[in-house]
């Protein structure tokens, strides 16, 4: 091939590179405008409280009435209830809080299957990136309520967990919800992280397992009564800076 003939084909390639570079750019301003937006609608619901569970949990399962009369109760004293917005254990979260007294909170993902809107939502707000919508769960909740789930509701009980053992982010309760389903993995995360030296043994008191709907409110209020709910001035720094 002569070099005539390379010379449109490495302008081609030049050009795409550029075109992919423009996008890239353009794309920072698309996530600048979800923490934007998410933050300006999420600043007035605080005490919250994130719960996490299953997509696919079906409406008749017990871990689904579970989780609505947790979110109830929280609800009715006086937390805002934030899920992902979606079916399953999501849709039992803002359907419990819907019809309470306080808020119901959906961060929805854009998803090419599996997630929907579900409708109990008083304030629902759609994300195209995990990151920015994790965020959101961290930055405005008390406390964690973690319910039985997949892969993403491990990606954020072991974030959580992360920023707070690094300092990244303020303390809060992360309660584990129907300990049969959990007692594998705190058995697992003793007997090889904490046996290993992978984590130290202190690490594991950031968990909670709890069963019992009542128990999880008492916990998250046991946690708060000595100092409220609102961020002491390091946490806010610590927020800022997550």
């Amino acid at each position: 091939m002569s070099e005539k003939g390379k010379i449109p084909r490495l302008a081609d390639a030049d050009q795409a590179a550029q075109a992919l570079s423009a996008r890239e750019s353009w794309r920072i301003f698309g996530i600048m405008a979800e923490f934007v937006e998410g933050t300006e609608r999420l600043s007035a619901i605080r005490p919250a409280v994130s719960i996490f569970g299953s997509a696919r949990t079906p409406a008749d399962s017990p871990y689904y009435a579970l989780t609505e009369n947790i979110a109830r109760k929280l609800s009715d004293a006086g937390f805002s209830v934030i899920s992902g917005g979606g079916p399953g254990i999501m849709e039992a979260a803002n359907k419990g809080a819907f019809y309470g007294k306080s808020p119901s909170v959906g961060l929805n993902i854009q998803l090419p299957r599996e997630q929907h809107t579900n409708p109990y939502q008083d304030i629902s707000q759609s994300f195209r990136h995990f990151f920015a919508r994790k965020f959101m769960f961290v930055k405005f909740a008390s406390a964690y309520v973690v319910m039985p789930g997949g892969f993403g509701t491990l990606d954020e009980l072991l974030e959580a967990l992360t920023l707070i053992q690094t300092g990244k982010s303020r303390k809060i309760p992360i309660i584990l919800v129907h300990g049969p389903f959990w007692g594998g993995l705190i058995d697992w995360l003793r007997d090889r992280l904490v046996g290993e030296g992978m984590i130290d043994a202190k690490d594991l008191d950031l968990i909670q397992v709890i069963d019992e709907p009542d128990a999880v409110v008492d916990a998250i209020f046991r946690h708060y009564e000595a100092r409220g709910f609102a961020p002491l001035p390091d946490e806010r720094e610590m927020l800022l800076n997550l």
